[in-house]
């Protein structure tokens, strides 16, 4: 019952910037660019999505070319004889979560280690390793999941070295400002879509399928709190790297500070608090 107009952005900053200005009035982003729209669009999350399989949580990836001998050791040498390829810079899984994972633990910074450093979309970085441009680059299970399921023949040309922990699913927001009536239909759609049984139901269901989600949950802004603690991790170890002790201070208190409110709202939840 909403005229719908889409607008598209060639990368997360150009959709947090088209929020901020109020082009766009609600918008599917991922965790980091979520968060971003959060701090500098007034935004806030209403929904988030959910796997297939019905677990939430998705995982970054290292992929190499299926053919090649390049190992995990081989990318962590940091001898520049490699071609890196990351995500977009807003993107978790493309650049956050390897970031604090995998390169910012170890005092790596991808820059300075690599022959080549690109920064590309999923889709643009598994093309480039399955044909042999990149020798090594971010994505994710997702990503990887729904090509397979289409079919492509992309995928059976790299082979998986890296994978994170478990990532939250994508958050769902609008521009708080907005109308509470609008507010109140576009809850409503997302929250019923492909819910309870019949044929629309079914079809709906179908359509979902082919993103590789099982639909919408109910979310808030609390649904950030696991982003917020890996962006609060990197920018700790990267201040053990430097060894500024103003630097340290300061980013350990603000990761506590995150890990106190999750663990908070883990206990309120009645959930196992979340390893470290």
């Amino acid at each position: 019952g909403i005229p719908v107009k889409p607008f598209y952005g060639s990368n997360y900053t150009a959709l947090i910037e088209a929020m901020r200005f109020k082009q766009t009035d609600a918008g599917w982003f991922s965790n980091l660019s979520g968060l971003e729209a959060v701090r500098r669009a007034d935004a806030e999350v209403f929904a988030h999505t959910f796997d297939p399989s019905g677990e939430d949580g998705y995982r970054s990836l290292l992929i190499v070319p299926a053919k090649s001998k390049t190992t995990l050791e081989d990318v962590l040498r940091c001898d520049k004889t490699l071609n890196m390829g990351m995500g977009d810079a807003k993107s978790t899984s493309g650049t956050l979560a390897p970031m604090t994972y995998l390169f910012a633990p170890r005092g790596i910074r991808p820059e300075t280690c690599f022959k080549q450093l690109r920064n590309g979309n999923h889709q643009a970085n598994l093309a480039a390793v399955a044909n042999g441009v990149l020798d090594v680059a971010t994505n994710n299970s997702t990503a990887l999941r729904l090509q397979k399921e289409r079919g492509t023949a992309i995928v059976d040309k790299v082979r998986v070295i890296w994978e994170s922990p478990k990532l939250p699913e994508d958050p769902i927001v609008w521009r708080k400002d907005l109308d509470p009536a609008v507010k109140e239909k576009l809850r409503r759609f997302f929250l019923t879509y492909g819910q309870g049984e019949g044929a629309e139901a079914q079809r709906q269901r179908d359509l979902v399928a082919k993103l590789s989600i099982g639909g919408f949950r109910p979310g808030d802004d609390t649904h950030l709190l696991p982003v917020q603690e890996m962006e609060a991790t990197e920018l700790y170890l990267e201040a053990k790297t430097d060894g500024d002790q103003a630097k340290i201070a300061a980013a350990e208190k603000t990761l506590n500070d995150i890990k106190a409110r999750r663990a908070a709202l883990e206990a309120k939840a009645g959930q196992p608090p979340a390893a470290s």
